[in-house]
């Protein structure tokens, strides 16, 4: 695997942006607040659910891919 295969969701950013914490977007977004605060802290990950990262781009009104960050391990 490669490094440029690691992503960072840059969901806090989205949400403080909005005003928003975590428990906030995980109402208004319909995915669960244990998958959010995972998805916030991870440094980079390779997999994500792609039913909530859908999610979280339409509650933040963006695409998919601007919810992504390449990050090296």
């Amino acid at each position: 695997m490669s490094r440029s295969e690691l992503v960072k969701l840059r969901i806090r950013e989205f949400a403080a942006k909005e005003g928003w914490t975590l428990k906030e977007l995980s109402e208004r977004s319909g995915v669960s607040y244990s998958t959010i605060k995972t998805y916030a802290v991870s440094q980079g990950m390779v997999m994500a659910d792609l039913a909530a990262l859908r999610k979280l781009a339409r509650t933040f009104d963006v695409l998919i891919e601007d919810l992504l960050e390449a990050v090296e391990e």
